[in-house]
């Protein structure tokens, strides 16, 4: 049984499935986290009985975000039934971390109406979810609540910016949800939103020709040895020294408390003894990803944790076979299943700069393979489409994954360095 096992099977698991979307300012830094619950209301909304089994875990794990060189709590987004809101007394929810979403199926009463107030009075942050222009009965919340969300899926330059200057009048905040690229984005930012949904980091801008930087063709480099089945530690080790900054953040990970390890390492031929070749070849993908110059930290975030959930998934649904090489490989396909968004590449491009096994660019390039099974699993898991898992037998296992996977990716953050 592996570390990762170890780690997943010490958790406490919850009776619901839950997963994080990022919500973000103008900057592109993570300003709230939209809460994906799966529990006894998936279509509907967190119940009593889901926030009750959740906050714990919440509050402990998924508000803590490694941003500009510090760790970080930010609010999450819990879309609530009317059960929730019209109850007696709300569970103990913090105020400051939470903002309650109101869903845009549920009916408008008096009664509900004066409960938002209420809430609003006594300091809960409200939001509309799903808000229609079209729709006057939803007028009632515009001076209750405090964000509203807009679908831009649908919706023209122009009613968008007449819909924003209806709700600029009622003094709320926008927050634009399901945008699917940076020019979406940059419409968006435009027209003054304060706050960013959707999938637009993790879609790639490619520009024709485009090369990996300068700074990583050395590193480029140490993977082709790595993956070279002569690879020797003394090679390695005269590879990586030829840029001294590279071997000094090689050993400051190394020791850094992300690794674990027992006594410090002073080179990295000790470094290689203690990990092994597949555990370098690991930190060397990362350094891969790491640096990119005006690409938030957001998505590296993002791509650690779906290297992590992808290894870890795969060691527990025994995908890896007990092999330490292929689980190296799940975690290298996940991480790397945005680089083309991070570097601005094509990612057929990028396969032909890379050196990979060829299983693992199948499952990049066409999600191929037991490699590619399990890198589709995770990100129907990150949408929040819980309905199509089916690799692990127990459910619960993939909340823990996760939950796992965001915490180890804040550690590495951390470890690999990042400053302000």
């Amino acid at each position: 049984m592996t570390r990762a096992r170890d780690a997943i099977e010490a958790e406490d698991k919850l009776d619901v499935i839950l997963a994080c979307r990022p919500v973000y300012t103008r900057n592109q830094d993570v300003a709230a986290f939209q809460l994906l619950l799966h529990g006894e209301k998936p279509a509907e909304g967190a119940s009593l009985s889901d926030i009750e089994a959740t906050n714990t875990v919440i509050l402990g794990t998924y508000t803590h975000v490694f941003q500009g060189g510090k760790t970080r709590s930010v609010p999450s987004f819990l879309k609530v039934t009317d059960e929730v809101l019209m109850a007696p007394e709300l569970p103990n929810l913090p105020k400051k971390q939470y903002i309650l979403e109101i869903p845009n199926n549920l009916m408008l009463t008096s009664e509900l109406v004066d409960r938002l107030k209420a809430l609003a009075r006594r300091g809960y942050r409200l939001a509309m979810d799903g808000y229609d222009p079209g729709d006057d009965e939803l007028d009632v919340l515009l001076d209750i609540v405090h964000i509203v969300k807009i679908d831009v899926r649908d919706s023209d330059a122009d009613s968008l910016r007449r819909t924003s200057e209806k709700l600029r009048g009622h003094g709320v905040e926008l927050l634009a949800d399901q945008i699917a690229d940076r020019t979406r984005f940059q419409q968006c930012m435009e027209l003054g939103f304060d706050y960013y949904q959707g999938d637009f980091l993790s879609t790639p801008s490619p520009v024709k020709g485009k090369k990996i930087a300068g700074n990583k063709l050395l590193l480029l480099q140490l993977l082709t040895e790595l993956h070279s089945p002569d690879a020797s530690p003394a090679r390695l080790e005269e590879i990586a020294i030829k840029d001294a900054g590279l071997t000094y953040r090689l050993l400051k990970t190394v020791n850094s408390a992300a690794m674990g390890l027992r006594r410090e390492v002073n080179s990295l031929s000790d470094a290689i003894a203690l990990l092994g070749l597949e555990e370098i070849k690991r930190w060397a993908n990362l350094f891969l990803i790491d640096g990119e110059m005006h690409k938030p930290e957001a998505l590296t975030r993002g791509m650690l944790i779906r290297g992590r959930m992808c290894e870890v998934l795969a060691e527990l649904s025994d995908q890896e076979g007990g092999q330490q090489s292929t689980s190296v490989n799940h975690f290298i396909v996940g991480l790397l299943s945005q680089l083309d968004a991070l570097m601005d590449i094509a990612m057929p491009e990028l396969m032909e700069q890379v050196p990979l096994s060829q299983d693992v660019k199948s499952a990049l390039l066409e999600r191929r393979g037991p490699l590619g099974a399990v890198l589709t699993e995770v990100e129907a898991y990150e949408a929040g489409r819980f309905d199509a898992l089916s690799l692990l037998s127990e459910r619960a296992y993939y909340e823990v994954a996760y939950r796992h996977s965001t915490a180890w990716a804040r550690q590495v953050q951390q470890a690999m360095g990042y400053q302000d």
